[in-house]
């Protein structure tokens, strides 16, 4: 006698902020690979930024692995399944917008001819940080004005970024290694991280291994730890007194000047400064 698997459990929803055409909600999903996916339904447009956690997503616009700092792209009335057959668990903050606030932001946009996705999917890629990161800001001090911007601004981008999203179809056994490396890599950012060694850690070859990972996750090895330690080091400097120092050299940075210079150039100003517009003195 056969034994159905066990469906997984209603994920954990905290309602952040709402307005009258738009939610945000943090939602935090405890599934793992015993767990048998169900059958979901967006009922407003959907753009929820993943901020830990893997899991696939499938929905009428194809199948994607998503991983921290992608977004995951839905349209109102249409049926979708996550699935974590690489893990336990995900956190992201999923924004609502009714489809009219959507077809108002397409219209105010320069070459956005549509108002719904094309894709499932919008990548993690360097344009994003730093809205998700505000996104994330948000499930530590929630304010209604705050996740207005953050919404408006990420609708935006979500979808003047589908206009040229495409979708790769890697196979099963790429897919289950890529997650187990983006597991990794965010245990392990802050240490010296190597190719070789990732390609090592998951049982594959050095040029095979980068070629995959950024056709999976959407941006190099290299951008994506990158993208790692600035995204940690923007949540220290919003929480806590040390140094901007200590925390550029607890995230992976091996000096001042250089995280200085990258922390600049995605987030638009140096450390301090994020600092103190945080309210952090």
């Amino acid at each position: 006698m056969s034994v159905a698997e066990p469906a997984a459990s209603a994920p954990d929803a905290r309602l952040l902020a709402q307005g009258e055409d738009w939610r945000v909600t943090e939602v935090i999903c405890h599934a793992g690979p015993a767990d048998r996916p169900f059958e979901e339904k967006h009922d407003w447009m959907s753009v929820a930024a993943v901020l830990g956690g893997t899991f696939t997503y499938r929905s009428a616009r194809g199948r994607a692995l998503m991983t921290p700092g992608s977004l995951l792209l839905g349209n109102a009335g249409t049926c979708f399944e996550c699935g974590h057959p690489h893990g336990t668990g995900d956190c992201c903050v999923a924004f609502h917008f009714a489809p009219a606030l959507l077809e108002e932001t397409a219209g105010a946009l320069k070459g956005v001819a549509r108002a719904r996705f094309a894709a499932c999917r919008i990548p993690p890629v360097d344009s994003l940080l730093p809205v998700v990161a505000a996104a994330r800001a948000l499930t530590v001090a929630p304010d209604a004005l705050r996740a207005e911007e953050v919404a408006l601004e990420l609708s935006a981008r979500a979808l003047a970024l589908d206009q040229a999203a495409g979708e790769a179809a890697p196979g099963a056994r790429d897919e289950r290694r890529i997650a187990e490396a983006v597991r990794f890599m965010a245990a392990h950012h802050a240490e010296p991280l190597a190719i070789g060694d990732l390609a090592s850690t998951v049982g594959m070859r050095r040029r095979r291994f980068a070629s995959v990972f950024r056709q999976v996750v959407g941006v190099t090895p290299y951008l994506y730890v990158l993208n790692l330690r600035l995204e940690a080091a923007a949540r220290r400097l919003r929480e806590e007194r040390s140094t901007v120092l200590a925390i550029a050299l607890d995230v992976g940075f091996g000096d001042l000047s250089e995280f200085t210079r990258r922390f600049r150039a995605k987030f638009g100003k140096p450390p301090a400064q994020y600092r103190r517009d945080a309210g952090v003195s």
